[in-house]
């Protein structure tokens, strides 16, 4: 039997294995992590690039000593004015006595370097341990300051001085950036030249220690060349704190013990040389101290806290109108660094500027022989309503040394008070309103409280003309009730002013910050016709070789048309001129003889600002006074007393010798003598009668009462408005305002669930109501200003001039924030 054949059996597969499991040791997860890191951090700072760091400033301004400083500036007429020198800024100081570095004493860079920054020739401009150390500190104290280099120090009092060394990230990121583009740009001896010229060195009373320059002559006495160790390392030490540093010598005596001992460790001194330091007597000034033999003091009295501004005064180099122009050379510089940078400014050229010398003499002439309450100073502006140029800019109060750098016609922003007023006023208008309207002067209703300043109230209607000629609050709020504080707010920015966030109608009585600048343009449209310009001071620049660089272009809108801008012109008029100073006139020291004027005095909450704005036909300007620590004035302290005869005496002296102009009237004005005062009317309303007004009322639904004419209230006076008569209700003072006669009528039905205007009725004789002695009672229907009255209306009192003692002024409420002014004497 044949065997079968037997299949093949399949090969046996070898066993598989599992796959092998490679573990990854820590060196390769912490690369991973380490390149996860990496990623995140460059995705954060090109975050941190695209918010911050696209619009960064030019490293290359920093490099001033290489400019010629022969930039000439001239006048509007063509003469030259002065020389802009090349200057580094400290924050909100300005250096302009710069020094190269070898006129600056070796011991006092060196001392320098190893206070502030001792790896200085070694880093990048950005010192990574240092910040290392500044960001642990921020972490564990919510504290971002410390770390800063030589170089970030520089770019941070510099470049970015407007961010006013806040301790953000923003600051920190773009210091780092643009330290390095400086290191990268500059040799390390250029940016400790720069360091040395803008380092703060403390205050000496007028002036600003900055620079090496004037700490040498403050503190010693001396150039800063002629420094010695000893001397160089006491200014070193005091550079974190100065003005703290400077009153305690004993305190940090030690500190210069150790500084000495690093720069021996730096090889930036000899022990011998640190030895010999240390024995050194040296005198800071205005101290007397007593020396042991070796280097310790017996005592250190500060005896004379104002020697190092008597320093600086006696070696200060002084010519025939040294600091003639100071604050609109400020301004012209101002102006132009930004639209063409350090490096053209500097370079030579000629500038054409707005001034007018005879208007810029005569304002420095009006802050010297101000009589200002003790450490107040002052800032005035005066513009050309033609165009918007400045004429002339004051910054300081003078004295005839040298003036603070800051400059308070122009960077200043304080509070305006009642100066605010014409403008809101001027709104209502605008919006069909009339200078005989009456609005109710009482308590508003609502959380929000105002008051008149004497904290009284007549509970009447009293005219626009009366309330603004009294400066009284409560008709004004009412007014910016009726009116919407959101379009007050929008005809402010069209003014140029910027009204601070979430005011309410606060805003309406002077809650708004401006400087003197500011509001002089926004007076202007006054006496022009009703156009804003953006203020200006250079009309051209012309580099030296005398191509164009920069011309300015005019930037003006339409605010008010003709009639509205004369209507509110006649209301400034009748501040200065209704009143006379027995009856409490505001203004009346604003008068200039031959001219027409108008103005409006301002003073805010606690007395902290004190103001006057006012126009001719010619000149718009404005002087704030106040302390510029915020600190309130005395009691005694009023607008019209204060600031106004400054702005009479610059303008006077601006318009001396010129031929009178009057201001221009537009067509389709009218006069009525209303209650004894000569007022402007469009003619078509000249002959309506006045609308009563309580400020419940939205602006949209606000219309004229049109009725027919009332001879016995209106009389059609001359088109020449007269020489000025009396207000409606003659007052003593805008703290005692005697009440308005003129009463409400009864009340008609309110359509559409809104108060409807009540007309004001003629008035018939009757005896002048008294002032009250009490603020008047809610529970008395009599005086509760919320019924209306009952009572005839009457004519207007005889003049019944009231003596007013200033020290018995009420004290200043709390709430609002602005209020009116304090009355003057009576004579």
């Amino acid at each position: 039997m044949a065997r079968r054949p037997q299949s093949p059996r399949p090969a046996r597969k070898a066993p598989t294995r599992p796959p092998v499991r490679r573990r990854v040791g820590c060196a390769g997860w912490l690369a991973r992590l380490l390149g996860l890191g990496l990623l995140l951090v460059l995705a954060g700072l090109g975050a941190l690039w695209f918010m911050w760091g696209r619009d960064l400033p030019n490293v290359s301004d920093l490099d001033v000593l290489e400019y010629s400083g022969q930039t000439r500036v001239y006048d509007r007429t063509g003469a030259l004015i002065g020389t802009l020198t090349p200057s580094l800024s400290s924050g909100q100081s300005v250096n302009r006595d710069l020094k190269k570095l070898n006129e600056v004493s070796g011991w006092l860079q060196k001392a320098v370097v190893s206070s502030e920054d001792r790896r200085f020739y070694e880093h990048h401009g950005v010192d990574y341990i240092g910040i290392a150390r500044g960001l642990l500190k921020g972490l564990l104290r919510n504290d971002l300051e410390g770390g800063s280099s030589i170089t970030q120090q520089v770019v941070k009092n510099t470049l970015l001085a407007d961010l006013q060394s806040a301790r953000t990230p923003e600051r920190k990121f773009k210091e780092a950036i643009l330290a390095y583009q400086l290191d990268r740009d500059f040799n390390k001896d250029k940016i400790l030249n720069a360091y040395l010229n803008i380092i703060y060195w403390g205050d000496a009373g007028r002036s600003d220690i900055v620079g090496a320059g004037m700490a040498a002559r403050a503190y010693f006495k001396k150039d800063a060349r002629e420094l010695n160790l000893a001397e160089s390392v006491y200014l070193a030490t005091i550079i974190p704190a100065p003005n703290r540093r400077y009153k305690d010598f004993g305190a940090y005596r030690n500190v210069m013990k150790s500084l000495l001992t690093r720069m021996v460790e730096d090889g930036r001194a000899t022990r011998a040389e640190a030895d010999a330091a240390w024995k050194t007597k040296i005198y800071p000034a205005g101290y007397r101290i007593s020396w042991n033999e070796d280097g310790t003091f017996r005592y250190a009295n500060l005896e004379n806290l104002e020697r190092r501004q008597l320093n600086l005064d006696q070696t200060e180099s002084r010519g025939q109108g040294k600091y003639q122009y100071q604050a609109y050379m400020q301004a012209v510089e101002k102006e132009l660094l930004p639209r063409v940078g350090r490096k053209e400014l500097y370079a030579g050229g000629k500038i054409f500027t707005g001034m007018d010398i005879a208007a810029q003499v005569a304002a420095e002439k009006a802050s010297l022989d101000a009589s200002l309450p003790p450490g107040a100073t002052l800032g005035l502006a005066l513009v050309n309503p033609a165009n918007g140029e400045a004429l002339a800019l004051v910054g300081q109060k003078l004295t005839g040394d040298r003036p603070r750098d800051w400059n308070n016609a122009l960077q200043a922003r304080r509070q305006v008070g009642s100066s605010i007023k014409p403008l809101l006023y001027t709104l209502a208008l605008s919006k069909g309103w009339k200078q005989s309207d009456t609005v109710l002067d009482s308590p508003i209703e609502g959380d929000y409280q105002p008051m008149n300043y004497d904290r009284r109230w007549t509970g009447r209607y009293v005219t626009m003309r009366y309330s603004l000629d009294h400066s009284l609050n409560l008709p004004t709020v009412r007014m910016g009730q009726e009116l919407g504080m959101p379009t007050f707010e929008a005809k402010l920015r069209e003014l140029g002013l910027t009204p601070p966030p979430n005011a309410g109608l606060s805003l309406s009585i002077g809650t708004l910050e401006a400087s003197p600048l500011q509001m002089a343009a926004a007076y202007a449209p006054f006496v022009n016709g009703g156009i804003y310009f953006e203020p200006h001071t250079v009309r051209k620049f012309e580099d030296r070789h005398g191509q164009s660089v920069y011309t300015h272009q005019p930037v003006s809108r339409r605010v008010w048309d003709e009639q509205t801008a004369w209507l509110g012109l006649d209301m400034l008029r009748g501040v200065v001129n209704d009143l006379t100073p027995s009856q409490g006139g505001l203004a009346t020291r604003a008068m200039i003889d031959g001219w027409e004027v108008g103005g409006k005095t301002g003073t805010t909450n606690d007395i902290k600002d004190l103001w006057f704005a006012g126009v001719t036909s010619l000149i718009s300007g404005a002087v704030w006074v106040g302390q510029e620590d915020g600190t309130p004035l005395p009691s005694w302290a009023y607008s019209g007393d204060v600031p106004t005869p400054v702005w009479q005496q610059a303008v006077a002296g601006a318009l001396a010798g010129r031929s009178k102009t009057n201001f221009k009237e537009p067509a389709n004005i009218a006069y009525r003598v209303v209650r004894r005062v000569n007022m402007a009317f469009r003619a078509k309303e000249a002959d309506t009668d006045p609308v009563a007004r309580d400020g419940s009322r939205q602006a949209e639904q606000t219309g004229q009462a049109t009725g027919q004419d009332a001879p016995d209230t209106l009389e059609v006076a001359p088109v020449e408005p007269p020489p000025p008569v009396l207000p409606d209700s003659p007052s003593t003072s805008e703290s005692n305002p005697a009440p308005d006669t003129q009463t409400p009528a009864t009340e008609v039905p309110a359509q559409d669930g809104a108060a409807t205007d009540i007309p004001a009725t003629p008035p018939t004789p009757e005896e002048p109501a008294a002032l009250p002695d009490t603020l008047p009672s809610p529970t008395d229907p009599a005086q509760n200003p919320s019924a209306p009255s009952s009572a005839p209306d009457a004519a207007p009192p005889e003049i019944l001039p009231v003596p007013f003692d200033q020290t018995e002024a009420p004290s200043v409420p709390a709430d609002p924030n602005a209020l009116p002014e304090l009355p003057p004497t009576t004579p």
